[in-house]
């Protein structure tokens, strides 16, 4: 057995076990970790676990692991919770910050009040439509409002990569909808060799989505940062929302502002939080 500091923090409920090995080595499973500190009731409780590393390349470098284990390239909110991190205990002392992931490098802005980073805004990158590069097994040159059966139920499906795969759906009464039932269907589909991230998405007027998302390998979650970064992309593209113009998305935990360029380069801001500090008892067997 043996002792683990962590920190629980949040973006729009979007919540992680955050695990500063900044200055000590990764000498433990992580994915075995992340399977043992995330579930609810029985554990600690998250939708995974970020390790804050340092990197050669960037200011810091970002690992995060579903609470299936499995590691993802880039969460938009566990990064501006890193970012939060980083500052207030003082491990980088700027307010524009790079954060290295499996994703590529991204650039931070810090907002600050009274010292403390209350909200930070993300270069995510290009959104990008091309099959291959999601990937999704598609033909065409892009697969935007693409009919896809699931369920036994046509959907109109556009594909978006933020760094990982996503699968977005416009649709109407979404907080109808049960995630849990149809989610694990979405995340399988065969289209898909690396699974998908799936939003479903409600228009509420063209400043305005509502959206709830299944993650490949934690489930339902209250935000995913490059869900709704896709989600706007994705409006974006098929006119639902314009270029240039900053969009609220509202997702279970709070909302998310994006802005999409002409040329489909993603800026997002939101909180960021920290909830408490512990020491986990880890069993390694």
């Amino acid at each position: 057995m043996r002792k683990i500091p962590f920190t629980k923090m949040h973006g729009a409920g979007n919540d992680y076990i955050y695990i500063d090995l900044f200055d000590a080595p990764l000498d433990f499973d992580p994915s075995d970790l992340a399977r043992k500190m995330s579930p609810r009731h029985f554990s600690v409780g998250a939708d995974g676990v970020v390790l804050i590393l340092p990197s050669e390349v960037a200011d810091a470098r970002m690992r995060m692991f579903n609470l299936d284990g499995s590691e993802g390239k880039m969460c938009g909110n566990a990064i501006r919770c890193v970012a939060k991190y980083l500052s207030d205990h003082a491990l980088i002392k700027k307010d524009v910050i790079t954060v290295e992931t499996l994703s590529g490098i991204k650039t931070l802005k810090l907002y600050k009040k009274g010292g403390v980073v209350v909200s930070v805004s993300v270069d995510m990158g290009v959104a990008v439509f091309t099959p291959e590069e999601i990937p999704v097994l598609y033909e065409g040159a892009e697969m935007v409002e693409a009919p896809v059966t699931v369920l036994g139920k046509e959907v109109k499906m556009t594909a978006v990569s933020m760094g990982n795969p996503h699968a977005v759906i416009f649709t109407e009464g979404v907080d109808d909808l049960d995630l849990e039932k149809i989610g694990p269907t979405y995340e399988n589909l065969r289209i898909f060799p690396e699974r998908v991230n799936t939003e479903f998405v409600e228009v509420i007027d063209s400043r305005t989505l509502k959206m709830r998302v299944w993650e490949r390998g934690s489930g339902e979650t209250y935000a995913c940062g490059t869900g709704a970064s896709a989600t706007v992309a994705a409006a974006v593209r098929t006119g639902r929302v314009p270029a240039g113009e900053p969009i609220t998305v509202r997702l279970v935990g709070g909302d998310l502002t994006i802005t999409v360029d002409k040329d489909y380069r993603v800026t997002m801001t939101g909180g960021a939080t920290e909830v408490y500090q512990g020491v986990y008892a880890y069993d390694e067997d």
